[in-house]
């Protein structure tokens, strides 16, 4: 009977082995994630349970947490990269004013105020400074999955609170090179430390930029030509560990050298793919890390010393929120903004277990700080979903009238560059903004609605007050430096007008227009609009698709049908599509869509003065049920 159990159950035939803690890993994430985004909580939180259920101190499935903390921080790296790849070089020196200044603010003040604390407390000078670095630090993995999860990471609080993180990532450089000389405290040892430091990590980043902005082109080419996925897909995995692996020996941290190969590779025709090619590892090994954080928290000495705990870990997040949203605003946020800043990086990060067991080592603190410490770090990273959760709906309820107008334009405005300005946030304008939101690019709207600009400020959304149609207004938030202006506005009778007057304010501006029909269309892109599109003709052709396939038409004469209206022209009805230049009216073919609503138009108007059955013109409907060459 033994022998059968052992048969059908034999867990010691596997412990230790890595299939064992890997099928731990895959059963609790299935089961526990999808269970809290099913009751509407973060997916962060589902993965914090899933670790500490199945941890040393839950139901001890996978004792050894060093072991697959090491696999796991690889999540982050991963997670550095994509953002990487959804930036660039320019977006980001246009963020130089957030990122050197708000970020270098916070971590001073933080860790000044925090170090006092502890030396309040008791603490000795060397323990108490290596403490306030330390938790002056925020997650970037919990902040950057929050803001991705809820479509945040281009809004005005969200591009501050990853300004902050990428310069505190650069600070775990000198808080790793000024620990160990702490034990034994030297004015000269320790800045000369930190100088050679901050020479070595400048002459690292300048080298690994220029080598990458030179052969990682090139050497994507090779690999595309092999015309092979696996082969492409290693060569990504190659260049983030390998650059990563770089900036680790020059004494900076992987994902910050990850984060350096995303730009690179942005700046290049490959983005795309690499990006769908690294998207599975992304979110496997940050789910891991996830869990692993979640196995660092001791339950059971959490519950036994809950009011402490809670008492220290309110009085971190109290204490970095109220820096936090000072410094926001002293830095032009607005009172939304900044409290959404400071709910968001309330939390100590992942660099805290670097940090603390290097001061571990150097017998700055003592192991019994340390684990306290990592308890705290893990317990307010669990709470940061329902800290800005609440901090989300005291921002909606906030009262916004006195931020709506131009003059209280954020100063990071004025730094701001090739963004989109939207005229109009209304249905129309905040799908377009919704777009863009998910490929990172930077949006600034305008609308003339005040509950409509309250209700998007107070959801984190860069909306003023102001019409859209006036230069000046324009020039405020950066139409000089903007790649594109959309405008949706409905006083189409001016739209024309508005936008020959744009043309020569902003003669590099790129104009897109919503309009009313295919008439207003044309008159607009002879305006100088680069297009106009027609709003009814393309979501009417969408429902009659669906009609025609409940009907039980097949679906490729449904695709074909549609097809053959959006592109009605030549030869199917008499019109003319022919090309026009924004000024001189030649050398640009014309949009397809506005030919046929033009044609569908002129049908309607001629059959209404024509006599019945006239055999010399071709309905639209025979045209487009043509076969067309």
């Amino acid at each position: 009977m033994d022998e059968i159990k052992r048969l059908i159950w034999n867990p010691e035939a596997v412990h230790g082995a890595p299939i064992e803690d890997i099928l731990v890993f895959l059963v609790a994430a299935v089961l526990v994630a999808p269970l809290f985004s099913r009751l509407r909580f973060s997916q962060v939180l589902g993965y914090l349970a899933a670790g500490a259920l199945i941890g040393p101190f839950g139901f001890a499935l996978i004792s050894d947490i060093e072991g697959t903390r090491a696999l796991a921080e690889f999540g982050i790296i991963f997670l550095l990269f994509a953002i990487g790849l959804e930036l660039s070089f320019e977006r980001l020196r246009a963020m130089r004013r957030l990122v050197f200044g708000l970020g270098a603010a916070q971590v001073i003040v933080s860790g000044l105020a925090i170090a006092g604390v502890c030396l309040a407390l008791g603490f000795e000078m060397a323990a108490a400074l290596v403490i306030g670095g330390t938790l002056a630090l925020s997650s970037t993995a919990f902040v950057i999955q929050l803001l991705n999860e809820r479509g945040e990471f281009a809004t005005r609080h969200g591009r501050a609170a990853f300004a902050t993180l990428l310069f505190q990532d650069l600070a775990v450089v000198p808080l790793l090179v000024i620990v160990p000389l702490l034990s034994a405290p030297s004015e000269e040892s320790i800045l000369l430390g930190l100088a050679v430091a901050i020479v070595k990590a400048a002459i690292a980043l300048v080298l690994i930029v220029l080598a990458g902005r030179l052969l990682l082109r090139p050497l994507y080419r090779v690999m595309a030509a092999v015309r092979s996925r696996e082969v492409f897909t290693a060569m990504t995995l190659l260049v983030v560990l390998g650059i990563g692996g770089a900036t680790q020996m020059a004494g900076l941290s992987m994902a910050l050298g990850a984060f350096l190969a995303g730009l690179l590779i942005s700046e290049s025709e490959f983005r795309h793919q690499v990006e769908a090619d690294i998207e599975p590892f992304r979110n496997m090994l940050l789910g891991l890390f996830f869990m692993t954080v979640g196995m660092a928290i001791d339950l059971g000495t959490a519950f036994d010393n809950l009011a402490a705990l809670l008492l220290v870990v309110g009085g971190l997040i109290g204490l970095k929120m109220a820096i936090l949203f000072v410094l926001a605003r002293l830095f032009g946020l607005t009172s939304v903004a900044g409290l959404r800043v400071a709910a968001l990086l309330c939390q100590g990060g992942e660099f805290a277990f670097v940090i603390l067991a290097v001061a571990v080592n150097a017998q700055v603190i003592s192991p019994e700080i340390s684990q306290a410490l990592f308890l705290i770090v893990a317990t307010s990273m669990a709470l940061t979903p329902l800290v800005t959760l609440l901090a989300g709906r005291l921002a909606e309820k906030l009262d916004t009238t006195e931020e709506l107008t131009l003059g209280d334009v954020d100063e990071d405005i004025h730094e701001l560059s090739d963004h989109i300005i939207i005229g109009g946030y209304g249905r129309f304008g905040r799908i377009i903004a919704r777009l863009l939101d998910a490929r990172a690019i930077p949006t600034v709207a305008l609308d003339m609605d005040a509950v409509t600009v309250s209700e998007a400020r107070a959801a984190g959304r860069v909306v003023y007050y102001g019409d859209a149609g006036r230069p000046e207004v324009l020039r405020l938030i950066g139409a000089e430096r903007a790649r594109g202006l959309v405008l949706t506005l409905d006083n189409y009778r001016s739209l024309p007008d508005v936008v020959r007057q744009l043309r020569v304010d902003f003669p590099n501006l790129t104009i897109f227009v919503r309009s009313r029909d295919a008439e207003v269309a044309r008159e607009l892109e002879e305006a100088g609009a680069y297009v106009a599109v027609p709003e009814l003709l393309e979501a009417s052709l969408q429902l009659g698709a669906e009609v025609l396939l409940k009907l039980g038409v097949p679906g490729q004469e449904v695709d074909d049908l549609v097809d053959a209206f959006r592109h009605f022209g030549p030869g199917a009805g008499g019109i003319d599509v022919g090309t026009n230049d924004e000024e001189t009216g030649e050398g640009r073919p014309i949009d397809p869509v506005i030919a046929a609503s033009e044609a569908m138009d002129r049908e309607d108007k001629e059959a209404a003065t024509e006599p019945a059955g006239d055999p010399g013109r071709a309905p639209l409907s025979e045209a487009v049920s043509r076969p067309r060459a």
